[in-house]
């Protein structure tokens, strides 16, 4: 009968094929809230705090213990090692337990006061790049600050006021203003971009999964009759469900991600929202050609698979894209969370006019769309009706 066949009766039975599934139930549900929660507990302190290094201070002065102290109460630096040994501190640091040395020579009070300039020398395992950079941070910031305060010293006793020495200490003043993102969080930067990414992934893997299973099963041409022959409607009734199971996980999100935890988010709710359809509608859209260029299923799942984990080294997030070589910087706008990461940045971040952004939504609609032109490939991969191994 006419009235059992349509679009609707697809998406009637895309859903029950979705809740009677426990891979589906597991990979499309239950994974991503896991993955989320996970990325969000491993980031919760936003900046990474009391990074452990080791002192080897072997001048055991009251300077430099003062320095050492001085050190200790930066939030981001836990001197968890002293010795006067480098040898020592040199092998914690190859176990693993410290990342970062700070040596403090012999005399180095003496010879601070007589104008004979001792060596502060410090060494941070940028094998981590972040724990190492950050230290590297402070121990800088320590070693100027206490060469200003030897000079400081020495000058006081000539005779000078602390007013006359500071423009020679630090005749340039500096003011810096980080935008965007204040508080240097992490969790702000990174979990705003590797959330949607494992959208993305997931999301086209399944939606070729939801056709390539069809045809695995033997009923492609069940399918495709079920919706009265038409391909469109076979196409958006199954697609259907998947767009509104991942919009109301997004909805979920971003309900963590700017209301509960107040992320920057400055030119509002709605452009951040339609940003987040856009990238569902991409990834559905990405699936689909993979499935009309490859026509089958496994590889389509492969080369989705692939192509979704290089998109989160060529966006630029990690690596700044302009800094690549120019092919991999064109490159980068064939893979759409280039474009939301763009969003993201204009949007939430700075907050100028979504008209700026007006490109970038275009080209994530524009990927769901070449997936709809290769509607005709999916009907021949359906009508064939044919597994490959």
């Amino acid at each position: 009968m006419a009235s059992e066949k349509g679009m609707w009766v697809v998406f009637i039975r895309e859903w029950k094929r979705i809740l009677s599934s426990k891979i589906c139930i597991w990979g499309m549900i239950i994974a991503p809230l896991l993955t989320f929660g996970l990325l969000m507990y491993m980031m919760n302190a936003g900046l990474p705090t009391q990074i452990p290094i080791a002192v080897v201070d072997l001048d055991n002065s009251a300077t430099s213990r003062s320095l050492v102290r001085q050190l200790d109460a930066f939030a981001k630096t836990d001197i968890k090692f002293k010795s006067l040994s480098f040898k020592e501190a040199r092998t914690e640091m190859q176990r693993g337990q410290v990342y970062g040395i700070f040596t403090i020579p012999r005399n180095f009070a003496k010879d601070a006061v007589s104008g004979n300039r001792p060596k502060i020398v410090f060494y941070t395992n940028n094998a981590f790049l972040i724990s190492g950079s950050l230290l590297f941070q402070d121990m800088k910031t320590i070693s100027v600050l206490a060469s200003a305060s030897v000079g400081l010293r020495m000058g006081e006793a000539k005779g000078y006021t602390q007013g006359q020495l500071m423009p020679i200490l630090q005749p340039i003043s500096i003011e810096a203003h980080p935008i965007g993102n204040p508080s240097l969080n992490y969790s702000v930067y990174l979990n705003n971009v590797l959330t949607p990414g494992i959208i993305f992934l997931i999301l086209a893997m399944f939606t070729i999964s939801s056709f390539g299973s069809e045809v695995k099963m033997g009923t492609g041409r069940q399918f495709l009759d079920l919706a009265g022959g038409s391909t469109v409607k076979a196409v958006f009734g199954k697609i259907l469900p998947y767009t509104i199971l991942f919009f109301i996980l997004s909805l979920f999100f971003m309900s963590i991600l700017y209301k509960y935890n107040n992320f920057p988010l400055n030119s509002g709710f709605f452009p951040m929202c339609f940003a987040y359809l856009c990238l569902i509608l991409s990834a559905q859209g990405f699936g689909l050609m993979l499935l009309a260029v490859f026509g089958n299923y496994r590889l389509s799942l492969s080369a989705a698979s692939l192509l979704g984990m290089i998109s989160f080294s060529i966006t630029g997030f990690s690596f700044p894209s302009i800094a690549m070589s120019p092919v991999l910087y064109g490159l980068s706008f064939l893979f759409p969370l280039r474009h939301f990461f763009l969003i993201y940045i204009d949007q939430a971040l700075n907050g100028i006019a979504w008209q700026y952004s007006a490109y970038h939504y275009a080209a994530l609609l524009g990927f769901f769309l070449l997936g709809l032109i290769c509607m005709g490939r999916i009907r021949n991969f359906m009508y064939e009706n044919v597994y490959e191994e």
